[in-house]
């Protein structure tokens, strides 16, 4: 009788331990998840080449820039004043469309940054929801919304894993 009972509460309380950590919501670290992941590497370096090409290619102009805007210093003595005005005008015209090109380059390479975030958090969500019905996990909260929280909680080395193996790569062209 008393095994019985040593029985009957030990399997109470070992139920009871389950049905608490059922309840208990997990948590993924998005941020992590962007960065690491393999098509979130990809698409970081990708970006990152994109950005030093065209930067290193404005660099390059606006030497040139600098190179015309000293000829054009050097030769006011021995131009005419408008012909003068006529080349610093062109210089300025010149300047500015560069400082344009150089805007729209940021812009473009920021809306490719926010296109491969969107399209990884979208092929995400299904695997995060698959998993939380193969695991019975009723809440996941992103890690950056806690304060504390104990270690075995957190899935996202599993949802990383499972990404990996069903996304390669985003196109972002």
């Amino acid at each position: 009788m008393k095994q019985l009972k040593i029985i009957f509460f030990s399997l109470i309380f070992f139920l009871n331990q389950n049905i608490v950590l059922a309840d208990s919501p997990y948590f993924i670290d998005f941020k992590y998840i962007l960065n690491q992941s393999d098509a979130g590497k990809k698409a970081q370096n990708f970006l990152k080449k994109e950005l030093e090409t065209g930067i290193k290619n404005i660099k390059d102009r606006e030497k040139k820039l600098l190179d015309e805007e000293k000829k054009i210093i050097q030769q006011k003595k021995l131009i005419a004043a408008e012909e003068y005005k006529k080349k610093v005008t062109e210089l300025r015209k010149k300047v500015s469309s560069l400082q344009k090109e150089k805007s729209k380059l940021l812009e473009k390479v920021s809306k490719q940054r926010s296109k491969a975030r969107d399209e990884l958090l979208k092929n995400l969500n299904p695997i995060i929801k698959n998993y939380m019905q193969e695991k019975k996990i009723r809440m996941v909260i992103d890690k950056k919304s806690l304060l504390l929280a104990d270690e075995n909680l957190d899935i996202t080395k599993d949802i990383i894993s499972i990404l990996n193996s069903k996304l390669k790569n985003i196109k972002l062209n």
